[in-house]
């Protein structure tokens, strides 16, 4: 489970950054720019989400559920999930697993083309290449399908799915596909926009985890 959880959290925030528009779908570009006007019009986000791994040529599948709490102004999250939590203050990231009752300590690297909770909204402002593909139905839900490929070649993952709302502009979900075959699957059950976050949610607090051990890895 360590090792489905390090991949997901490789691949999960944002740093906003100018989108690189040169040789791009047009239809595409139209659609990616107006779900960015949405969410840049965002503070704060709170969205509940599922996560779904299938892991390489074993095709072994893990599920899980959680909430992300989005500070963007100050680039911090909290994510809560069955099987761990992850705080940001933007300094620091504090992964809290608790079947092992473990917490690991890790530096932030402030990285332009990084994928993370801080940027799962953003992500595909700059270093991927997209297209438009057929529309999709969840349900009676019609989505905008783009196909995000990065310009790095060097890359673990050889393509992201993005589905979009048609008629809300919100992102519905994203699969990451990555070079051994595995896939890792996000869907955002619901979201609300600029909700005042308790600044807590973005500070760890050790004496919530006595009995945990902390590991410092920074």
């Amino acid at each position: 489970m360590k090792k489905t959880m390090g991949i997901m959290l490789g691949f999960i925030t944002l740093a906003v950054a100018t989108p690189a528009l040169a040789q791009q779908d047009a239809a595409a570009k139209k659609i990616l720019t107006e779900v960015s006007k949405k969410y840049d019009s965002y503070q704060t986000v709170q969205a509940n989400f599922s996560f779904s791994a299938i892991q390489g040529s074993n095709k072994s599948a893990y599920t899980d559920a959680g909430t992300l709490y989005l500070d963007k102004k100050n680039n911090r999250y909290h994510i809560t999930m069955n099987s761990q939590e992850m705080i940001s203050d933007a300094k620091s990231l504090y992964t809290i697993l608790k079947e092992e009752k473990e917490v690991q300590i890790a530096a932030i690297e402030n990285s332009t083309d990084a994928i993370d909770p801080s940027n799962i909204f953003s992500f595909y402002k700059t270093g991927f290449k997209y297209s438009l593909v057929a529309n999709e139905k969840a349900g009676n839900t019609l989505l905008n399908v783009v196909h995000l490929t990065p310009t790095d070649s060097k890359k673990n993952y050889s393509k992201i799915k993005l589905r979009i709302n048609r008629a809300t502009k919100l992102i519905y979900d994203a699969t990451i596909y990555d070079k051994n075959g595995g896939q890792y699957s996000y869907t955002i059950k619901s979201q609300v926009p600029n909700k005042n976050l308790d600044n807590s949610l973005f500070s760890f607090n050790k004496s919530k985890y006595s009995g945990y051990e902390i590991v410092d890895l920074r």
